[in-house]
């Protein structure tokens, strides 16, 4: 079995070798940013309130009860000084150089942007899009930051909404098709900190024909015997040292 340090360094030869590179991220790449992971020991699904983050972050209860959701958002789910890690500093760095692709990221959090990151496909939204429900004028985090119970628009006086996937939600098309294509095309897929427990996110990986499949997680993922190469540890420390 070869240790982290062979398996870091055939990530860089898979790297200096290759330049249609697409990355695939999950909760786990914003951990090291302070970020917790919905679905780790320590993630908000093993805290405990009133409801689940699950029947609180559905659809259904987002129309039944904002003013309970948007309690539970504001506290739990907007992170504004967390900062990008090695990964994303990595990441758009490989974008730089003309490598990377593209990120497809199941994070909400912009810190792929905040990093540099240009070609950012954002499969559940943004927490740095908020829109008017009824006339659909546009809003930063701000506005819901230092807004009360349910925020309103200034324009109309309707209801805000984060622009992100709730449970009960469909993914966007047209993400969802730029990400198939950019997985289709790819000579190199790095999947990073995640399970690949979301679908359909998820189920994107099997659009990949390329030559390298890479997977970098400390926990097992579904994926892990379809592996090239299989790094467990924390994506952070591993794109530190590439």
């Amino acid at each position: 079995m070869k240790t982290l340090e062979e398996n870091i360094q055939e990530l860089k030869e898979i790297v200096e070798k290759y330049d249609n590179i697409v990355f695939f991220g999950g909760a786990g790449v914003s951990t090291e940013s302070g970020i917790p992971d919905f679905r780790s020991v320590d993630g908000l699904y093993h805290q405990q309130y009133a409801y689940p983050p699950e029947t609180i972050l559905s659809h259904t209860f987002y129309r039944k009860n904002p003013k309970e959701f948007y309690r539970f958002y504001r506290n739990k789910m907007l992170f504004t000084d967390a900062k990008p890690n090695a990964a994303h500093l990595k990441l758009a760095e490989l974008e730089k150089q003309g490598k990377l692709r593209a990120v497809i990221t199941q994070n909400i959090d912009g810190l792929h942007q905040a990093a540099g990151s240009k070609t950012v496909l954002e499969l559940h939204g943004s927490v740095h899009r908020n829109y008017c429900e009824h006339c659909h004028k546009f809003f930063g985090i701000d506005h819901i930051i230092h807004s009360t119970d349910v925020p309103v628009c200034t324009e109309c006086g309707g209801p805000v909404k984060p622009d992100v996937v709730l449970y009960e939600e469909g993914l966007d098309n047209e993400t969802i098709n730029r990400s198939v294509r950019f997985i289709h095309d790819a000579d190199v897929l790095i999947i990073g900190g995640t399970s690949l427990a979301v679908y359909p996110a998820a189920g994107l990986i099997d659009y990949f024909r390329g030559d390298k499949l890479v997977v970098i997680n400390k926990a097992p993922t579904p994926r892990d015997s379809h592996a090239d190469l299989l790094i467990q540890a924390p994506i952070g420390q591993v794109f530190s040292q590439i």
